[in-house]
């Protein structure tokens, strides 16, 4: 059993955002790439031991003072093993300070046959903060014949304005997993799934509701499900999939539209995305 940390700091000094706190503990790493010209500053996380067993826990922390601008991912998908009983727990929280903006898009997550896992991600955003972050999961190796048919999964969002929670969103997988994949009340046999929330710094997220659409129906077809909708200030973001490829090319598609319509970054992913 492992207990990695990743805690990542970021300030504004001189007009330009800047690395002021780091600490990291095995398995995890950070990693700092130079962004491409006109990006913000990135950061890159790294699962040294190259993936989770049964009881493993990570403590990710991320923190941007007023007036920062970060990106952080991950160099890799996050493979969740099969677990025996214990279960890995993976707790996140996001800090976002006055006017400052905060991307948290990690590539996909992949559950194992037999994988236990618990995450919870904690949002707290401050007044004009924005953020563009979410999760990609998925069932399976299906490429290997594999799929999730027993095991565990809970996956928790939380998001905050001003202390005040405005949304919260909770999955519970357990026992009969073969069973709630299959429904079509439920997933419907989909081989993964993924969400993206959208604070824009403005808070108008009804003003981006159609051109979120537009994007969506344009990445349809395939086995691909979409819908997106505005809530509390929020737009949540959701896709189920027959297929992995697919859905993680519908979620960068929207995520490099959002990121330029309501972010006013380039309409692109970091570089480690597509390696």
């Amino acid at each position: 059993m492992t207990e990695g940390i990743a805690e990542i700091g970021f300030s504004q000094r001189d007009g330009l955002t800047r690395l002021d706190h780091l600490y990291q503990r095995d398995p995890l790493r950070v990693l700092f790439p130079a962004p491409a010209a006109g990006d913000s500053s990135l950061a890159v996380m790294v699962t040294t031991s190259g993936g989770l067993v049964a009881g493993d826990r990570l403590a990710i922390a991320v923190r941007l003072a007023p007036g920062a601008v970060a990106h952080v991912t991950a160099s890799a998908a996050e493979k969740i093993y099969r677990s025996t009983g214990p279960t890995t727990a993976i707790g996140q929280v996001l800090t976002i300070g006055d006017d400052a903006t905060l991307e948290f898009l990690p590539p996909e997550t992949i559950l194992f046959d037999g994988a236990r896992l618990r995450r919870e991600t904690s949002i707290e955003l401050a007044a004009g903060a924005g953020f563009l972050g979410g999760d990609i999961v998925i069932f399976g190796r299906r490429a290997r014949g594999e799929q999730f048919t027993s095991g565990f999964l809970r996956e928790v969002w939380q998001v905050s304005r001003n202390g005040t929670l405005v949304w919260g969103d909770a999955l519970h997988l357990d026992d009969d997993v073969a069973r709630v994949i299959d429904n079509a009340a439920c997933f419907n046999g989909g081989a993964g799934f993924a969400t993206m929330i959208l604070s824009p710094p403005g808070g108008d997220a009804h003003g981006i509701l159609e051109c979120a659409r537009a994007v969506q129906t344009a990445s349809a077809g395939g086995g691909l499900h979409a819908g997106v909708t505005a809530v509390a200030g929020l737009l949540i973001a959701r896709w189920l999939a027959d297929d992995a490829a697919v859905l993680r090319r519908a979620y960068s598609d929207l995520a490099c539209e959002l990121r330029s319509v309501a972010l006013g970054l380039p309409p692109r992913l970091p570089r480690i995305w597509h390696v």
